[in-house]
């Protein structure tokens, strides 16, 4: 952080605060008073808002704050970088080496395991926040070391742990897929979308385009971008400058940081809009997910309308078409086109949806748990509320056919046949295990 100058030095012409009188003295030495104390009191709370102590205060902010806080565990070393090296090994003749952020997150687990298995060589990075159940992370993280995949416990704003991780491996491409997630939570803890979609996006790009030679990026931007467009299907080049969630205002952000560095730095960059990715080892956060436990346990789900008892439907995408998309935006991502911070050329720059293209409503797919489950629900129908959510999305996926060959072929009952036979293992099953 660049330091600040001082304002109070600004030079006079000679003799002429002399000819005031003693009473516009006192009061220019009031101004700068008032001046220097309103300073200092904006630069406390910045300090308070941003650099505090996790332990100086209990509130929801502070301790979420905490856990997204640059919680680097040990690192560095013979043994550190010995298993880095195994885990970016490359095995296929073609294989890249990837750097996977949020790692051990939904997609982010489902992505690393499919790059491993073709021959690819997989580092993975992940801070294991507590956003939700960590525990449920860790599980992945077990997953993904038992096919080889090391993760790194660290924060994407730790310039230092990413400058270790690139002196022992130089990743072709960067998987960015560390992000804070949910549309709903950021009305409670808004800071911590700033500190993991824009800080974290900013230093992670800060870094790769002093990398030499500089990774090709793919990241996870959002079908929430697109947030009170009424034009149906949403496409890529749609407008995106009425976001209806903070969520949704980040993830248009780092389009556009994405586009700067780009311009300036060459920077080879494709951005992936996620549409509602379900499936085994998912979110608890989304819908399907705590559906399916609340179903269970004969507890009410709620389901939202839109106005005038208007459909809210989403179009579901399953976890392995994502994942196809995913492989295929790193598979035809051009070199970046930079060297030490210097652009040399112009760079590729591209944003695909990744969707079904099939929206369901929601109570469908409640229709579809009650009868995988063979609980049926207890329905409570509520109007939309104003917190971000918007009524439907619908993905014209033309472009990411044509240019990836993306082509989704998992519909919403066959999709949530898989979620709820891993869910049921992994929950029910083991419980009773437990007991």
């Amino acid at each position: 952080m660049s330091s600040m100058k001082h304002i109070d030095n600004i030079p006079s012409t000679p003799g002429k605060f002399k000819e005031k009188s003693s009473y516009n003295r006192l009061r220019l030495h009031f101004s700068i008073a008032k001046l220097t104390f309103w300073s200092f009191v904006f630069l406390g709370l910045i300090f308070v808002c941003f650099f505090r102590s996790p332990s100086s205060s209990s509130s929801p902010a502070s301790s979420d704050l905490s856990r997204r806080s640059l919680r680097t565990s040990s690192y560095d070393g013979p043994s550190w970088e010995k298993r880095i090296k195994a885990s970016a090994k490359i095995r296929s003749r073609n294989g890249i080496s990837v750097l996977v952020t949020g790692a051990a997150g939904f997609v982010g687990t489902h992505v690393s395991s499919a790059l491993k298995r073709r021959g690819d060589g997989v580092v993975g990075l992940d801070n294991f926040n507590d956003y939700y159940d960590p525990s449920l992370k860790r599980a992945r993280q077990i997953l993904l070391e038992g096919a080889g995949v090391y993760i790194v416990e660290g924060d994407i704003n730790d310039v230092t742990l990413l400058k270790k991780l690139f002196d022992v491996v130089q990743f072709s491409h960067v998987m960015h897929l560390a992000a804070q997630a949910g549309v709903r939570y950021a009305m409670e803890n808004p800071s911590s979308y700033v500190h993991s979609n824009i800080a974290g996006l900013v230093n992670l790009f800060e870094f790769c385009k002093n990398a030499n030679p500089q990774p090709s990026i793919v990241w996870a931007s959002s079908s929430s971008v697109y947030g009170l467009n009424t034009k149906v299907p949403f496409s890529e080049s749609d407008r995106t400058d009425q976001p209806a969630s903070l969520y949704a205002a980040t993830k248009k952000a780092g389009e556009e940081i994405a586009h700067t560095y780009n311009h300036i730095y060459g920077l080879s960059l494709t951005g992936l809009r996620f549409f509602t990715v379900y499936g085994p080892w998912g979110r608890p956060d989304m819908a399907y997910f705590f559906f399916t436990r609340d179903i269970l346990k004969g507890k009410s789900i709620s389901i939202f309308e839109g106005a005038n008892h208007g459909t809210v439907a989403r179009d579901f995408t399953y976890i392995d078409d994502i994942v196809k998309g995913c492989l295929g935006a790193l598979d035809t991502a051009e070199k970046s086109t930079g060297s030490g911070g210097k652009k040399k050329g112009p760079a590729q720059l591209r944003v695909f949806n990744l969707g079904n293209t099939s929206p369901v409503p929601v109570s469908d797919l409640v229709t579809i748990l009650e009868r995988l489950l063979k609980v049926k629900a207890k329905r409570a129908l509520m109007k939309l509320p104003r917190n971000g959510d918007v009524q439907f999305t619908h993905a014209n996926i033309s472009f990411a056919q044509r240019e990836l060959g993306y082509k989704p072929t998992t519909d919403l009952q066959t999709g949530l046949k898989k979620f709820v036979r891993w869910y049921l293992s992994y929950y029910v099953d083991e419980k009773k295990s437990a007991q």
